[in-house]
């Protein structure tokens, strides 16, 4: 498991993209995580959600999320190496 854990839900928009390619690639501290439900189904309904060490990271495209999802991952990344 890794420092930080990406997690999204089989039925958001997010699964449309290989998430767990780009991210572990990119991040190797990283785990990404498909479940079946995260119990935010208004929100997986309507646009490209994750969550991010607990944190909903949220946006109106699959390329804006992603973006976003990395903004999150390089804060928590950074946290972690303060400590």
């Amino acid at each position: 498991m890794g420092i930080v854990v990406v997690e999204i839900c089989d039925g958001n928009l997010m699964t449309e993209v290989d998430l767990e390619g780009i991210i572990e690639s990119e991040y190797p501290d990283v785990a990404v995580l498909e479940n079946t439900c995260l119990n935010n189904c208004g929100m997986c309904a309507m646009r490209p959600y994750a969550l991010v060490n607990n944190r909903r990271i949220f946006a109106k495209t699959l390329e804006e999320c992603i973006e976003k999802i990395k903004k999150a991952i390089e804060e928590e990344l950074a946290a972690f190496n303060e400590e």
